[in-house]
């Protein structure tokens, strides 16, 4: 027995130490120390000696076993540090290669300039209200006071999704909507997107637009110039001049047009502006009282403004874009300039 155990003790030390993976070793520790291995088949073999010889035996062969465990478990140490030590080999970076460029995003010139808007408004009160942009014909044209033949209602200039159903040309059924479920006083604008027939280098099929609508009493014409010039002073500068050009739109009455000094020569006069000096950026009136009358309001108690502009035409002023296609690209080149 004593022969035996010291030539497996020695068999054992030589290989655990000559082993070069953790499942070599594995495979050693299993078959010395496994429920099947040798040794644990020497200790079931115990009973075949003579009793005065089994204690001593079996402390032997536990020595030995526990000499065994312990040779590998330092084994798998040194085996794992080199492991380590190859696996930090391979993932070595030379510091002295160039670096990765990560490109740095920026927010979009569309969504710079909505939140501009916003927040001029927000600061004067008005309350930031949103509608679908999938609406019924009725309140697309039929509330806002748009007669049946009116030619914005043509399929050349809208997207129709049924004959009741279409894409909004403009975000002013939020106005309705608005109206239906609240009471006078109120002053909101509708941020959002709008669809038209419509693309070039000033149009796009799908753009946004910011409008705003105040209810109460004793609102007045001037009360719409008084905050649409605090408007164009934050968004343009106090340089800015502004004038009001009668026109005509189903909703309101009066109407009108607004131009500020072409930002680009100050007024002077260039290509942009086509040497007037003044660039149309949004219309405006007071509601005409048959709006008044779709959402229940009593127009001879209740007076309001409403006005409304496209976001890519601010936008294009405020940075000076020459084609509104550019907001669309992606082209990073363009839109790093807005960081």
């Amino acid at each position: 027995m004593r022969d035996k155990l010291e030539s497996l003790g020695a068999e054992a030390r030589h290989l655990i130490e000559e082993c070069s993976s953790r499942e070599l070793l594995d495979a050693l520790r299993v078959r010395f120390l496994g429920r099947k291995g040798e040794l644990t088949a020497m200790l079931r073999g115990l009973g075949v000696l003579p009793a005065e010889q089994r204690p001593l035996a079996g402390q032997a062969i536990n020595n030995l076993k526990a000499d065994i465990q312990a040779r590998i478990h330092a084994r798998l140490t040194v085996l794992r540090q080199k492991e380590e030590q190859q696996e930090f080999a391979q993932e070595t970076v030379d510091v002295t290669l160039p670096g990765v460029l990560h490109v740095r995003g920026a927010r979009h010139p569309i969504s710079l300039v909505m939140s501009r808007m916003t927040d001029i408004f927000t600061g004067l009160g008005f309350v930031v209200e949103e509608g679908p942009e999938a609406e019924t014909d009725y309140y697309n044209f039929g509330a806002l006071n748009f007669p049946p033949e009116h030619p914005a209602k043509d399929m050349q200039a809208t997207l129709y999704i049924t004959d009741e159903l279409l894409m909004r040309t403009h975000t002013s059924p939020v106005q309705i909507r608005v109206m239906q479920r609240q009471k006078p006083p109120l002053r909101c604008i509708m941020p959002g997107r709008v669809y038209r027939c419509d693309s070039d280098v000033s149009h796009s099929p799908v753009f946004h637009q910011v409008e705003g609508l105040l209810v109460g009493e004793d609102v007045t014409f001037g009360d719409l110039k008084g905050v649409l010039a605090f408007f164009v002073q934050k968004m343009f500068g106090l340089g800015t001049r502004m004038r009001f050009r009668p026109s005509f739109f189903p909703f309101t009455e009066p109407s009108a047009e607004i131009d500020i000094s072409c930002v680009i020569c100050s007024g002077k006069g260039c290509r942009v502006c086509k040497e007037t000096g003044w660039v149309e950026i949004l219309g405006a009136g007071m509601v005409h009282p048959a709006v008044f009358e779709a959402v229940g309001y009593d127009s001879d108690k209740y007076t309001g403004y409403a006005f409304g502009m496209g976001v890519e035409r601010i936008a294009m002023l405020k940075y000076r874009i020459d084609d509104i296609r550019l907001f669309y690209e992606n082209d990073v080149r363009f839109l790093q300039q807005f960081k």
